[in-house]
């Protein structure tokens, strides 16, 4: 459980800094707003990847 909770930790660390990374080197709103959103949904699929086997939902 501690591995859970320490990967989606790790998940939302690197997602953060993505996310500094594209408002801080991105300039057209467009553009960083659709990478942003990439991001979040990465960020997601990666942490539902974690969780769902606990859960007992194997969708893969």
């Amino acid at each position: 459980m501690l591995s859970l909770l320490i990967g989606i930790v790790i998940i939302c660390v690197v997602g953060a800094i993505c996310f500094w990374a594209i408002d801080r080197f991105i300039n057209d709103s467009r553009l960083a707003g659709l990478l942003k959103l990439l991001v979040a949904l990465l960020c997601l699929a990666a942490i539902l990847q974690r969780v769902l086997p606990l859960a007992g939902v194997n969708w893969l």
